[in-house]
C-alpha cells in the first residue's frame, strides 16, 4: 500500500509486532526506514515501503515497474506501488553495501561487497538480476560502484588508491582499471550524464564537497555548484534534462547517516539549484541513480529515530 508521505502518518502505520520486534534489540538503534518517491514538479513525497529496519539507496528499474534497495548485506526488489520485498539471489555476495547500479538494459546488478577473501574491502561484481552467482569485476579494493554507462561496457567507482579516493572507470569485460581523477582531494560519486559524454562527481578540491563535471574520459573537470552546502551524489536524470544531488550543512564532514539534509535539483546545464525537500538521512539516502524512467520522479530513503 502507498501512503501520503510524513513520518507521524508513517509511524502511526507501524504495526505493534513491528515495534516490538524493534523494542526487542536495545543493542541498537531504534529507527524507523522509509522507502520514498519525490515528484519534482509538484515536490510530493509518497510513501513505498516502511520498516524498522535499516535499509539503504533505492535504484529504480529502466521499465519502471521495480525499486531495490539494500538492508542486512542483501539487495531486495518492492514492486514501485509497494507490497513486501523480496531478496535478490546475489549467490555468496551477501556483505553489500549500498553501492549498487542496474545495467541499462536492467538484466544484470553490479553490487559492491564486502569480500572476506581481500580483507572484508568491498569489491565491486555483477549479477544477473534473476539470481546466480556474481562476476568479479574489481581487482583491487575498496572500490565502492556509483554509475554505469549508457553504452553497457563500463562502471565508474570511487576507490582508494595510493591513499586517496579518485574516480575510476572499468570496462566490464576484460580491460585494466583507468584513473580520470589524480588529487589530494576527495573525488567520489561518479555517475553517468545519460549521453554517455560526461561523468558528475563531487570533490573537496576547491575548499568543501561540490559537483563537478568531467568528460568521460577524465578530462576538463568543470566545478558545477559554488554555495554554501556540501554537495554530494549527482545524478543526472535519464532525459538529460536535471540532476538530482544531495546536500548537507557546511559543517558537516563526509556523508554520515542520521542528518538534516536538502534534495535538490539543479540544471544539467549549469546553474542554482533549488531544495526539493528537506528531510532527516545522508548516508543511503540517494547514494546511487534512483531516477524513474520518465525523469519526473525519483526514489530516495529517508528515516526517523525513535526515543
Amino acid at each position: 500500500m502507498r501512503l501520503t508521505s510524513g513520518y507521524l502518518i508513517g509511524l502511526a502505520m507501524l504495526s505493534a509486532t513491528s515495534i516490538l520486534s524493534v523494542a526487542a534489540r536495545p543493542q541498537e538503534q531504534l529507527i524507523v526506514s522509509f522507502l520514498e518517491i519525490i515528484d519534482i514538479e509538484t515536490g510530493m513525497r509518497e510513501i513505498v515501503y516502511q520498516d524498522t529496519s535499516h535499509f539503504e539507496a533505492p535504484n529504480w528499474s529502466p521499465e519502471g515497474s521495480t525499486l531495490y534497495f539494500n538492508r542486512g548485506g542483501y539487495i531486495y526488489s518492492i514492486p514501485v506501488e509497494g507490497g513486501e520485498p523480496e531478496r535478490l539471489n546475489t549467490g555468496f555476495a551477501n556483505r553489500n553495501n549500498n553501492d549498487h547500479v542496474l545495467s541499462p538494459g536492467g538484466s544484470h546488478m553490479a553490487i559492491s561487497h564486502h569480500s572476506a577473501d581481500d580483507g572484508g574491502v568491498s569489491i565491486i561484481y555483477a549479477v544477473n538480476i534473476k539470481g546466480g552467482e556474481p562476476i568479479r569485476i574489481t581487482r583491487r579494493g575498496p572500490s565502492y560502484l556509483h554509475g554505469w554507462s549508457p553504452d553497457g561496457g563500463e562502471l565508474a567507482y570511487c576507490a582508494l588508491r595510493n591513499g586517496q579516493y579518485d574516480i575510476f572507470v572499468k570496462p566490464i569485460k576484460e580491460g585494466p582499471e583507468v584513473r580520470l581523477t589524480n588529487t589530494p582531494s576527495h573525488d567520489d560519486g561518479p555517475d553517468y550524464s545519460p549521453c554517455g559524454n560526461y561523468i558528475w562527481f563531487n570533490s573537496d578540491r576547491s575548499g568543501i564537497m561540490q559537483i563537478w563535471k568531467m568528460n568521460r574520459d577524465g578530462s576538463n573537470p568543470v566545478q558545477m555548484t559554488f554555495d554554501e552546502f556540501n554537495d554530494w551524489f549527482p545524478h543526472p536524470s535519464p532525459d538529460g534534462v536535471h540532476v538530482a544531488l544531495l546536500s548537507y550543512d557546511k559543517g558537516v564532514e563526509g556523508h554520515p547517516a542520521n542528518k538534516t539534509v536538502w534534495l535538490r535539483l539543479m540544471p544539467a546545464q549549469g546553474g542554482s539549484p533549488v531544495v526539493l525537500t528537506e528531510l532527516f538521512g545522508g548516508q543511503g539516502t540517494i547514494n546511487v541513480p534512483s531516477w524513474a524512467p520518465d525523469s519526473k520522479r525519483f526514489a530516495f530513503v529517508s528515516y526517523k529515530l525513535l526515543d
